[in-house]
This record gives structure tokens, sequence and C-alpha cells, in this order.
């Protein structure tokens, strides 16, 4: 199985992966994954064995030819030449050239993108709502606390710092411990964030926790508010509640599932740069009054 991107790539593509495992039940699975991945995609009750991968590039595989090779990274080709290269018995793929496989739809939401594959190429159903990730066997730093995680990998997905700030301010006046998130490189935004919302050095969890340490604090928070990025689907993984802006991309393609729990903001068209390098402005129309009352309700309700 071929997925090796992003966080939130991963978690959306685990109820497939999910979906293969009743396909062949006494098959070992392989997830082809990236080296930063490798820890969470160990949490997946489906996967034997996780296999470091770099992105449309040959896969280091010692082993025989599969039985069957899934390519669960895109639509092809480029992708499909890294799990044909495996020469496996059987192939599954989505419809390209020198490649039959079930016809790719780009409306169509990523998770159900990839069950469709699996259900229509292996014959089982695939449920969409199987996005559950095993907590992690450690202990997070901080429990039940509210999370604010700034951050995204594009600039056209990330909501101003300031209003992340005033988001926290918020949340911190309302009585909860709150605590900014993000990987090393957005350690000095969660500390611009922290600052401006007045808060200690201390709330800044940035570039100081594990990816297993970071899942356990999702796992274990009161409520999280984010952008359109890997933590929203951390959220979603262990339905805790959430609150997700987005701008460039619609949350019908990426946005949780349809929980209670799960609040999403959105003003476009979905005609935005996901890889914008300025501010969508589908997303700055987002207010922090909007959001705040989102946190509020979701926190009376949960």
């Amino acid at each position: 199985m071929l997925r090796p991107l992003g966080l939130g790539d991963l978690l959306t593509g685990v109820p497939a992966i999910r979906g293969i495992r009743a396909a062949v039940p006494g098959h070992r699975l392989v997830l082809a994954t990236t080296r930063a991945l490798e820890p969470l995609a160990a949490l997946i009750d489906a996967v034997d064995e996780v296999l470091p991968a770099v992105e449309l590039e040959p896969l280091d595989w010692a082993g025989p030819p599969p039985e069957l090779a899934v390519d669960l990274h895109g639509k092809g080709p480029a992708s499909h030449v890294v799990v044909a290269d495996l020469h496996p018995q059987r192939l599954l793929t989505f419809d390209s050239p020198g490649y039959p496989g079930p016809t790719w739809h780009p409306d169509e939401h990523e998770v159900h993108r990839w069950c469709r594959l699996v259900s229509e190429g292996l014959g089982v159903d695939c449920d969409p709502d199987a996005l559950d990730l095993a907590v992690p066997d450690v202990e997070p730093p901080v429990r039940d606390v509210a999370v604010v995680h700034p951050g995204a990998a594009f600039p056209g997905r990330r909501w101003p710092a300031e209003r992340f700030a005033a988001v926290a301010r918020h949340l911190d006046a309302a009585g909860l411990e709150v605590v900014v998130t993000g990987g090393p490189a957005e350690r000095e935004l969660a500390l611009a964030v922290a600052t401006q919302a007045g808060l200690g050095p201390e709330a800044v969890l940035a570039g100081r926790t594990t990816s297993l340490e970071l899942a356990a604090v999702v796992a274990a928070a009161r409520v999280v508010v984010c952008g359109d990025t890997g933590v929203a689907h951390l959220a979603t993984a262990y339905r805790r509640p959430s609150v997700v802006l987005f701008g460039p991309v619609s949350p019908a393609l990426w946005g949780p599932p349809p929980r209670p729990q799960h609040v999403v903001r959105w003003h476009g068209d979905g005609t935005g740069d996901p890889w914008g390098t300025t501010l969508d402005p589908a997303l700055a129309r987002v207010t922090v009054a909007e959001v705040t009352e989102a946190l509020d309700d979701l926190l009376a309700r949960t």
C-alpha cells in the first residue's frame, strides 16, 4: 500500500487501509509511507509493517513480489509506476493510460475516494467513518487542554497569528488551559501566538513534542482549533471536539465527517490555491468572533 504523503493524507487513508485488510485478512499488510510518519502509521491496527518511502521514488523493497499492490497515492500514472515496479500478482490503481481501474473523480472527498477504490477494486465494504487511530503508548505532557494549532503547510491555509492569539486569549479567559502546538519549524509562530495571547512560554509545545506525543496531547484534549492541516485529522481520529478553519480548499473535499463534535468554518467557493503564498481570501473572511462562538457552543455541548 503506497501513501508517502503528509499527516492528513495518511489519516484520510485509514478507512481504505482497513478495507484492504478486510479484503485480504490472512495477508501481511505493508504500508509504504514517509519515515516521519512511521510512528503514527504503526498506530493503524490494520498495518503489519511500515516501509519508509519517499514520494514518487522507487521503493526499497527486498521481499518477494507482493500478491497485491495498491496505489493510495494519486491518480497516476507516476505513482502507479512505483507500485507496478514491484511486479505484484495483482495491481489496484485508479484508471490512467496503461493502468485500468476505477475512475478518478476530482470533486470526491479524499476519504470516500480511497474507500471507493478499495470497494470497487476488491469487492469489499469500506466504511468511510472508520477513521479512528490507536492512542499512542506515551504519556502526553498535558491533558484536558485547549489545543491551538496555528501552523499549516502553506501560507494560503494559515489563518493570521493575531487571530489565533485572540482565540487563545478567549479560551484562557474561559478558564481552560491553552497550549500552542506545531512542529520545530513552527516554533516561532507558536511563540508569537502565545505572546500575543498573554500566555507564558510554557504553553508553547511547538518543537517540544514528538509526533506520538502530539497525537497523545490531541487524544486527551478538551478541544482543538486549527486550520486545514494534519492536526485537524488527528482530532477526527480521536473524536475530540474541534473547530477547523478552511480557506482555499472546500471541507467537502478534506473536512471532518459529519459528527456533532467537529465544526467547520468556511466562506469559500473552492477556487482558491491550496499552495498559495499569501492568505487565501476565503480564509481571511473567517472572523475571530465566529470561531469563539463556535468554540463556546461546542464546549457547552461536549
